[in-house]
């Protein structure tokens, strides 16, 4: 799969701002296949698969960002797959939304 490079920006530059509101490693947010991070504060993970896991396409970001699309409805539609006891990020993608559209 060939990477927009005006998507692959924006991935980049949510994901930042993500990196700024819940600094950390135990979460994992991957966002095929333009960019991963590590956030949210809790126990550093280092080797294999991650025990949070969150995992969305770039469009379900830049709604999330946006304010258009709320995390629940995210989860229920499987836009969002998210796995283990940290990897809830609602609050922070509410956050987000507010930081990007004051």
């Amino acid at each position: 799969m060939t990477r927009d490079p005006q998507v692959l920006e924006r991935v980049k530059g949510i994901l930042k701002i993500i990196s700024e509101l819940a600094p950390g490693h135990a979460v994992e947010l991957r966002i095929p296949p333009y960019s991963a991070i590590q956030c949210v504060e809790g126990p550093k993970h280092t080797r294999g698969t991650p025990p949070n896991v969150v995992e969305m396409q770039a469009e379900t970001l830049f709604s999330l960002a946006s304010g258009e699309k709320i995390w629940q409805s995210g989860i229920e539609s499987g836009a969002i797959h998210a796995s283990g006891e940290r990897s809830d990020l609602e609050s922070l993608f509410q956050q987000l939304a507010l930081r990007m559209h004051p």
